[in-house]
């Protein structure tokens, strides 16, 4: 199952670093806060080369982060963590984008042409 969310970068923390029984690790954890009428803040962990990715993010830059969901107990409360697994910046904010320049002439929509309607419609509407 594959999670997605859409939103704009709102925080990025301090990356960690440490040692561990297959060597060095790195991980950074950043915030997105979703769209729509209830927007939500999601802290998001990034690990290893990931952490490339949210060094060149900036704050309000838009993003679609994909991640998995895993939760564990430690004595009788449970943790759970949302690591990005992939992470695609949309621009939208202060930083650059990493997405294609859009073309104005594709840019342009086309109105589908109306039905054609041989009796008379005498609805007020």
């Amino acid at each position: 199952m594959a999670l997605e969310i859409d939103g704009k970068v709102t925080k990025i923390l301090e990356e960690m670093t440490g040692e561990g029984r297959n060597g060095t690790w790195k991980k950074q954890s950043f915030v997105v806060e979703t769209m729509g009428e209830y927007p939500k803040k999601i802290c998001f962990q990034a690990w290893g080369n990931q952490v490339d990715t949210v060094k060149s993010l900036k704050d309000g830059d838009r993003v679609v982060v994909s991640f998995r969901l895993e939760s564990r107990e430690y004595n009788e409360r449970w943790y759970t963590d949302a690591t990005a697994w992939k992470i695609q910046a949309l621009g939208g904010g202060s930083g650059a984008t990493t997405q294609a320049p859009v073309n104005k002439e594709e840019e342009k929509t086309v109105e589908p042409p109306l039905p054609e309607n041989k009796e008379e419609d005498d609805l007020p509407f």
